[in-house]
């Protein structure tokens, strides 16, 4: 993917001020009914023209995106271990200068820290119903372990998925995968590929994490994802076995973890 993807899960330079902070008054904006499973939802009415973010964050690191303004409801991972979050939502003044408009602390306290890599989050977004939820299940109905299921769909999205070039060199400000349009379409790019294989798994209960970063085998910002098997993570990368299987070359599904580099995950 081309460097604008990092608009999308990035940092952004924010100048915060005037806040309207109503930690502890109200909190009807952010549901915490889905925090057992490390998930939070987030219910806030975007303004019209107005860009919107949410930030999560936990001591230094944090994790900012984009509300969607045709979305009443749309859930967060608290994917940066257990302890106090503070969930701020941000609407912009002009320019990099944004306002704090909600903020409120989160306690996450998981006992299987893996669980939260099983939800369905903004960018990782699926439902029982889904095509592709309907697919895991199918192509894994005769598999009798875990290895089974992931070998199943993997050969299915490197088989089946093709590249999109041109997508992945359009404007990609604010992009969000469809798993649906990406099974309708049979294309995509590496978030497309990474986000499919995700909510696969995870509809068929298989911890996956959505990872962002840089690899050895590409030149550009690259997504990728990692499995949870046999209490370990293990890391694949749809999108570069789906070009090296076009091109009749040699590779194996599980990679060398040291050739990526993680900038952030999810």
């Amino acid at each position: 993917m081309r460097n604008a993807i990092f608009a999308i899960v990035g940092l952004f330079a924010l100048l915060l001020w005037a806040p309207f902070v109503q930690a502890a008054q109200s909190q009807d904006w952010l549901g915490l009914e889905q925090l057992d499973r490390g998930v939070i939802v987030v219910r806030y009415d975007v303004k019209a023209g107005i860009k919107t973010k949410l930030m999560i964050s936990k001591g230094q690191d944090k994790y900012t995106y984009v509300l969607s303004p045709n979305k009443r409801q749309e859930a967060f991972p608290l994917q940066m271990g257990n302890g106090d979050y503070t969930v701020t939502v941000l609407e912009q003044v002009s320019g990099t200068k944004y306002k704090i408009a909600q903020e409120a602390p989160v306690t996450l306290q998981l006992a299987n820290k893996s669980k939260v890599f099983l939800s369905s989050v903004q960018n990782i977004n699926w439902s029982e119903q889904d095509k592709a939820a309907q697919l895991a299940k199918k192509l894994t109905a005769s598999a009798q372990s875990d290895e089974e299921k992931v070998q199943a769909i993997y050969e299915y999205i490197v088989g089946t998925i093709r590249y999109d070039k041109a997508l992945a060199t359009s404007d990609l400000t604010d992009y969000l995968p469809d798993i649906n349009r990406t099974i309708a379409g049979q294309k995509g790019m590496c978030y497309d590929y990474a986000s499919l294989f995700a909510s696969m798994l995870r509809s068929i209960g298989i911890p996956a994490k959505l990872d962002m970063g840089t690899s050895e085998y590409v030149d550009v910002y690259h997504a990728w994802n990692e499995v949870y098997l046999n209490g370990k993570w293990v890391t694949i990368d749809t999108t570069v076995d789906a070009s090296w299987k076009a091109k009749g070359a040699d590779f194996k599904m599980i990679k060398d973890a040291s050739r990526y580099s993680v900038s952030k995950y999810y």
